[in-house]
């Protein structure tokens, strides 16, 4: 046990970043808002959904680590789904399991009309529900007493994402030809265009027997994921990042074998090998780093502490005397970075009585984050969680990952009248980049914005932070793109 919390404190809880990209890519996903795919053809469904009932081995590699139950339903409205999923997953050592029930009433067109959601873990639930009603969804998270309820606008009509295959294996695609469609999952309650493709025709041996499949390459936002779907539409087999594959079995043989089942350890596997060696990143005032592997433009590499040019970012470390992410927000800005949110409850009696119990009322703003970052790094067991990040649940829990230590810091800080976001990207630890989460929080005695790290108790955060989103977790989902792709060469350290 001790040599597993001095690992946890060498890694720093970057586990979780890389787990919503698992998640996400199988449609069980991380929480967020929805948004929509500007740009991209909607292409509606026209084809069938086969009915009944279907069992798929969820494998990494050789190794079974859980299973899916998924039925479709005729209804006079259209068609109900569910699916149910086990896990058990290995994130820094720490094997748990996971359980994802979705539930959803859907149109004659497989476009969503509602939906509820359940995510457990051994330590967390999250429940979320929601209902369509033309272009606005209402959607209603958490449990009784604690229930957010939020009004989304929609810019097109959403499909769900575990239902996705199955109408377009029967959609007529020709071999080339590729749809897009807004997906929608419910966890992250984020919206993303999804490309689907029909390579062709291929043979596939499913529970002993051959069977002809269309073969189909699934784009999610240059992640790609293959499928094989039979003449009637139904799924065989999928294959996603770092060798997760669903296929299809029978009820007794998705069953069998849980006792054993437990992936292989994802944040290793995700870690992204660094060209050279840092020694006390703690001390580095400059860094530079060419980047490669991931699509220009795309993501916030630009502004505050980070410079970005041509495929080269340097970070220069913030200081008081000479803040180099001193950047004057408009009032604007600032004043919405003090609300809460649905899962940075900033408003809630509890987040603020703790905030009253840190920080005292004449504490200048430096002052102010200072404490407030130093009692949850102290306060906050460091250990990886399957949930969707929560402040106020982490509050109550006193346990998470880099994810439940950034929005519980964001949440105490808008308490306290710091504007606060969540940053995500990567951090340097023993020879390899992780992701992870931490903070930014406007400070106006030390300059404007400053970078601030409650797992590692950093403020501001050391040079090898590099951000690549802002924001909460529907802007986090950008980053599943990188997982597999993106490459690190070190060019310059400067002390």
């Amino acid at each position: 046990m001790a040599r597993m919390k001095n690992r946890w404190h060498v890694y720093a809880g970057v586990g979780a970043i890389l787990l919503f990209g698992v998640l996400l890519i199988f449609r069980l996903g991380i929480p967020g808002k929805l948004l929509s795919g500007e740009g991209e053809t909607v292409i509606p469904i026209q084809a069938g959904v086969p009915v009944g009932e279907s069992w798929m081995n969820i494998t990494q590699g050789s190794q079974k680590i859980g299973y899916a139950q998924r039925t479709y339903a005729k209804t006079e409205e259209g068609f109900r789904f569910t699916e149910n999923i086990f896990m058990r997953i290995n994130t820094m050592g720490i094997v748990q399991p996971l359980t994802v029930r979705t539930m959803a009433e859907l149109k004659p067109d497989r476009t969503l009309l509602n939906f509820q959601f359940d995510l457990g873990s051994n330590l967390f639930k999250f429940m979320a529900r929601g209902a369509v009603e033309g272009k606005k969804l209402t959607v209603r998270i958490g449990g009784p007493g604690e229930e957010k309820v939020s009004v989304i606008s929609l810019q097109d009509q959403p499909y769900l994402g575990g239902g996705i295959l199955e109408s377009v294996g029967v959609a007529g695609l020709k071999a080339g030809e590729g749809r897009t469609y807004p997906v929608f999952d419910p966890a992250s309650l984020g919206q993303r265009p999804v490309r689907v493709t029909l390579l062709g025709e291929e043979s596939l041996t499913i529970m002993g027997k051959s069977r002809q499949t269309r073969k189909l390459s699934v784009d999610f936002m240059g992640m790609k994921q293959m499928a094989w779907v039979d003449p009637e539409g139904a799924v065989l087999r999928e294959e996603g990042m770092l060798g997760i594959a669903l296929t299809r079995v029978t009820r007794e043989e998705a069953l069998a074998g849980l006792e054993g089942a437990v992936s292989a350890d994802l944040t290793e596997i995700a870690a992204i090998p660094s060209s050279k060696m840092i020694d006390d990143a703690a001390a580095l005032k400059v860094l530079k780093i060419r980047l490669e592997g991931f699509p220009e433009g795309s993501f916030l590499l630009d502004g505050g502490r980070q410079h970005y040019r041509s495929g080269v970012v340097t970070i220069r470390r913030e200081s008081a005397a000479d803040p180099s992410a001193g950047v004057r927000a408009a009032p604007g800005d600032l004043a919405a970075l003090l609300k809460p949110t649905p899962f940075i409850q900033s408003d809630h009696p509890k987040i603020r009585q703790k905030m009253t119990e840190i920080v005292g009322t004449g504490d200048p703003d430096g002052v102010k984050a200072d404490k407030l970052l130093a009692w949850v790094h102290k306060n906050l067991e460091k250990r990886p969680v399957l949930s969707v990040p929560n402040a106020l649940e982490t509050l109550e829990n006193r346990i998470g990952d880099c994810n439940e230590h950034a929005v519980l810091l964001a949440a105490l800080a808008r308490a306290a009248g710091l504007p606060a976001e969540v940053e995500a990207g990567v951090v340097y630890m023993r020879g390899r980049f992780f992701y992870h989460a931490w903070n930014i929080l406007y400070l106006r005695d030390r300059g404007g914005w400053v970078t601030a790290d409650a797992v590692l108790g950093q403020l501001p955060a050391d040079v090898t932070h590099i951000r690549f989103v802002r924001g909460e977790a529907e802007r986090q989902l950008d980053l599943v793109g990188l997982i597999g792709r993106l490459k690190l060469d070190i060019l310059e350290m400067e002390r």
